[in-house]
This record gives structure tokens, C-alpha cells and sequence, in this order.
């Protein structure tokens, strides 16, 4: 992905109620956007661990319905962070939805294998310590991804599957319990590892998120591609832009085209733009995407 945005660190903390092993830290940008609020959270110790809850209003005694968790892209590089959601997380709770925009331990601070990986599940895990205090519906959890972030929820979607992709899905923990992702809409996702790879996508980025080559390491390059957990039962909506030169539409079709066998087959979807239309709340590309999240929220 080519550079937008920064690295995201973390801020001074007061107290809140524990989420997990961890304290959960509500930071200092909680508070009131427009007719929105957001809550900041930690959800481990490192500063890239955290997660900003955005929530629009909601009548007395209601119950947001479900939620959806913002994935940054930026191949999986400490280089760019969760600001790249932070618009598209506004804009979702401008249109009635709460949105988790996700931060993570990337290539470069701490993250790659297998960092990045239980950062992912933990942050969606956090989920269920903040349903009670904010009436999220946890049955209806979609995430939305973007370039490397798709891969991540996407990835995140076959968690179910991993026990079964040999020993060294052992390294990422949580895969067997937490909060289950009910759908994803992939922002030009990186969704076949092996392939990008292969073309050596970014000047090697998914070596430098595996630590090596599939050569040297065929386990965690297994079970860190979302090919290796087909087929999913989870719905999943392949976007891609027409004119994106960052990510090419391989990426998509040849997820779709594995999914085709399973219970659900996912749906390739053509916008219009490049690759940051997607997170453009204003272009026609992205708005297909919020539309696709508020139809599999139902």
C-alpha cells in the first residue's frame, strides 16, 4: 500500500473496568464527536495493542446492532496506522453503526508472526468485555477491511479452521475461543498469501510480516493465508477497485473462485477508483462498502 498515514502509539490512561488479562484503559480521546462518542481501550500492554469504539446515539433501553471492527491495511508495516480507519469508523457510526477501529502490533514494533496475528483475535475478543457497557449485539460482529487489513479479517473469519492447519497455528493463541466474526467486507484484500508472495507484493511484504519465505517457514506462511481456511461458512464480500495498482484484483478472484465449493461462497464486488477510494467516506467505493456491512448486519 503506498503511504497514507502514520504509526499510532499510546496515550496516558485513567482507570476503567479490566477487559481480559489486561486493564482496559479508556484514553484520553474518550468522549463526544458530534452526535457520536468514543471510547478508547486497551486491550494489552504494548502501545499499538488498543482499539477506539465509535458509537452513535441510541434510543433508552436499545441495543446497538452489532458491530463492526475497522481493519487498517498499509502491508502489514509499523509505517501506517489505525488512522487510516479512524474516518471510515466515523463515518459508520454516522450512519447508525458501532464501528471498532483496530490498532495492532505490525512488522517493525513488535508484530509479524506471530504478534500480528493474536493482536487481531484479542482486539475482536475485547468485544465481549465492552457489550454489556455499551448494548453491543455480539451475534452480528462484521469486519471491514482494507489491503492488508482485509487479509487480517478475512484471516480472522476461518479462526475455527486453524486447529486443523498443523502445529504452527499453535503459536497464535486464542484461535479457539472469543467472539466469531459473522461476515467481512474486503477493502481490495491481500487475500492469497501464497500468490502475493510469489509476486512479491511491496517489495516483499509478506516475507517481512512471516519472517522469511514460504521456503524457510511453510507452516506459518499455511496458516497465516486465508486460503489455507477455506471453506468458511462465513459470509465474505471480495471488493476490489477497478484501478487499484497497490493490490492487484488477483488478490480477490482467486479467493472467490476457491470459496466456490463451500457453504458460502464469497462475492466478488467491482467499484470504481483505486485503492484509496476504498477509504474514501465520499467516494462511490467505499459507500458500496458500508453498504455491504449494513446488509450483512442485517
Amino acid at each position: 500500500m503506498a503511504g497514507r498515514g502514520a504509526q499510532n502509539g499510546g496515550r496516558a490512561a485513567v482507570g476503567h473496568p479490566k477487559v481480559g488479562q489486561f486493564d482496559a484503559l479508556a484514553l484520553d480521546r474518550t468522549g463526544s464527536v458530534g452526535r457520536m462518542q468514543r471510547h478508547r481501550y486497551s486491550y494489552g500492554p504494548d502501545p499499538s495493542q488498543w482499539g477506539e469504539l465509535f458509537l452513535p446515539d441510541l434510543p433508552a433501553g436499545g441495543t446497538h446492532r452489532g458491530v463492526v471492527v475497522v481493519i487498517h491495511g498499509g502491508y502489514w508495516r509499523s509505517t501506517y496506522g489505525a488512522d487510516l480507519g479512524e474516518p471510515l469508523a466515523k463515518d459508520l457510526a454516522g450512519h447508525g453503526m458501532a464501528a471498532w477501529n483496530l490498532e495492532y502490533r505490525r512488522a517493525g514494533n513488535g508484530g509479524g508472526w506471530p504478534g500480528t496475528f493474536q493482536d487481531i483475535l484479542a482486539g475482536i475478543d475485547t468485544l465481549a468485555a465492552l457489550a454489556g457497557p455499551y448494548s453491543l449485539d455480539l451475534g452480528r460482529v462484521v469486519a471491514l477491511g482494507h489491503s492488508a487489513g482485509g487479509h487480517l479479517a478475512v484471516w480472522a473469519a476461518g479462526r475455527d479452521r486453524l486447529a486443523g492447519l498443523g502445529a504452527e497455528a499453535c503459536q497464535v493463541k486464542n484461535a479457539n475461543d472469543g467472539v466469531r466474526l459473522t461476515g467481512v467486507v474486503s477493502q481490495s484484500g491481500v487475500l492469497n498469501l501464497a500468490e502475493a508472495e510469489r509476486l512479491g507484493l511491496s517489495n516483499g511484504a509478506v516475507g517481512n510480516l512471516l519472517g522469511g519465505p514460504s521456503s524457510d517457514f511453510p507452516g506459518r506462511h499455511r496458516t497465516a493465508d486465508p486460503m489455507a481456511a477455506l471453506p468458511l461458512e462465513v459470509p465474505v464480500y471480495a471488493v476490489h477497485a477497478t484501478e487499484d495498482a497497490d493490490v492487484p484484483l488477483a488478490m480477490s478472484t482467486t479467493y472467490v473462485e476457491a470459496s466456490r465449493s463451500g457453504p458460502a461462497p464469497a462475492q466478488l464486488v467491482s467499484v470504481p477508483g483505486d485503492h484509496f477510494a476504498l477509504i474514501d467516506p465520499a467516494a462511490e467505493a467505499y459507500v458500496t462498502c458500508r453498504e455491504l456491512v449494513g446488509k450483512l448486519l442485517g
